[in-house]
């Protein structure tokens, strides 16, 4: 009965403190959805006010998994400077990744500015999808040939503009999964690639046009490369989920989850330049995550 009451009383308590977060999203989507009407005349301000706009809303979701919610998020690796404008790529574990990336983007004061890769569908979704198009986001297919008008669109704004941002993607393409994991280490072997411990093989092709382009932006830096990890207990990469993260208090004190994310910083100017090499060069990023990843592991196993 004690526990039955717990959670009645955990899941009142996330529906009140998330409920005006949800109205909040639905004006934000309202604002955003509005400014489509008037990109085609002002872009930059489009873009400027839904940087705004964007910022609220996530920096309110962000302070309910680690304000209200007592999320540790530990930071490792580069220092990441203030207002840089980059392309991030990471891996993705679950549904939580994107507070991991947030809460780095936050403190680099660049909140506003992430735009994230999203499923294409996501466009016909009134207010939602109106929303992520007005603020720049590039909504892709995976079709290769059909996306590359549309990542067109979105350099336009980065490269001729000087659009400041965090161009965001997760070079899996899909969450890692104990099933994709053998899928990737036979393709693997079928085509003598290493396979990185704990990851799926990144998709590159992505990854190469994105560094391609952005090349010609003198306000884009660098390459962010972020390598997020889950503890619970002692056990790797178990992570909340949705729900979980909203509803539960004190999830590192009292229910022992501890999130990690690795931050490395590579000037983009040192990249290799052939699209060849720009595969490798991903490719062994992976690999050292995978290793970093593994020492993770076995450190949370002992300890």
């Amino acid at each position: 009965m004690r526990l039955t009451t717990h959670n009645l009383y955990d899941s009142l308590r996330a529906v009140l403190i998330t409920a005006p977060w949800v109205f909040c999203l639905g004006v934000a989507d309202i604002l955003l959805s509005l400014l489509l009407l008037v990109k085609p005349f002002a872009p930059d301000f489009v873009y400027h006010a839904s940087s705004g706009i964007a910022s609220v809303v996530w920096r309110w979701i962000q302070y309910i998994f680690e304000g209200w919610n007592g999320a540790y998020i530990t930071l490792h690796g580069d220092a990441l400077p203030q207002r840089e404008s980059a392309i991030v790529i990471a891996n993705h574990v679950t549904w939580a990744d994107f507070y991991m990336i947030q809460a780095l983007a936050q403190r680099a004061g660049m909140l506003g500015q992430c735009r994230w890769f999203a499923k294409i569908q996501l466009r016909m979704v009134p207010f939602l999808g109106w929303g992520l198009w007005a603020m720049g986001m590039p909504l892709v297919s995976r079709n290769w040939m059909r996306d590359q008008e549309e990542l067109r669109r979105v350099f336009s704004g980065i490269v001729d503009r000087k659009w400041p941002t965090w161009l965001i993607s997760f070079s899996e393409a899909t969450r890692f999964t104990p099933q994709k994991y053998e899928e990737s280490k036979v393709w693997c072997v079928q085509n003598s690639r290493p396979q990185p411990l704990h990851l799926l093989y990144p998709r590159t092709k992505g990854f190469i046009t994105t560094v391609r382009h952005l090349r010609k932006a003198p306000h884009v830096k660098a390459v962010y490369d972020f390598t997020i990890a889950y503890q619970h207990k002692g056990r790797f990469h178990e992570a909340p989920n949705m729900w979980e993260t909203l509803k539960l208090r004190g999830l590192s004190d009292t229910h022992g989850y501890r999130f990690h994310v690795l931050a490395r910083r590579y000037p983009l100017e040192e990249l290799p330049h052939t699209e060849e090499d720009l595969a490798k060069w991903l490719e062994q990023r992976w690999v050292e995550k995978g290793e970093w990843l593994e020492s993770k592991r076995v450190e949370w196993s002992l300890g």
